[in-house]
């Protein structure tokens, strides 16, 4: 796993599919050829002010590495950018909780990429 450090690829994930359960948000799109390594996937964090002060912050993005670092090599797909956003809930909900929230984004969000990908 790669991380997406640049803005203009968290910009390019949240122009792509997006799923929303419980306290995260997945946004995820194929990767661009140029940045593309074979059999690797990308993936960033951000987490907004909304979600409270630095140390909450930091805190709910810590948890969503630990989630991805345990979930992305199973069930993430190479070629692919990965952005994991934390809701207000990120933080206080169990980690069994928060893992299942994210492997129920990541499955919906295939089925939306297969979709695309056969009518596209």
């Amino acid at each position: 796993m790669d991380r997406l450090k640049n803005r203009a690829d968290f910009l390019r994930a949240a122009r792509g599919v997006r799923r929303v359960q419980g306290g995260v948000t997945l946004e995820t799109c194929p990767t661009p050829a140029a940045d593309t390594k074979a059999g690797t996937l990308r993936v960033g964090f951000t987490a907004s002010r909304k979600i409270g002060n630095a140390v909450t912050r930091n805190r709910a993005k810590r948890r969503l590495r630990a989630a991805a670092a345990e979930l992305l090599p199973l069930l993430g797909r190479a070629g692919h950018d990965y952005v994991l956003v934390a809701r207000g809930t990120a933080v206080a909900q169990p980690f069994a909780a928060l893992l299942s929230d994210i492997q129920g984004a990541l499955k919906a969000a295939h089925r939306k990429l297969d979709q695309v990908g056969e009518t596209g």
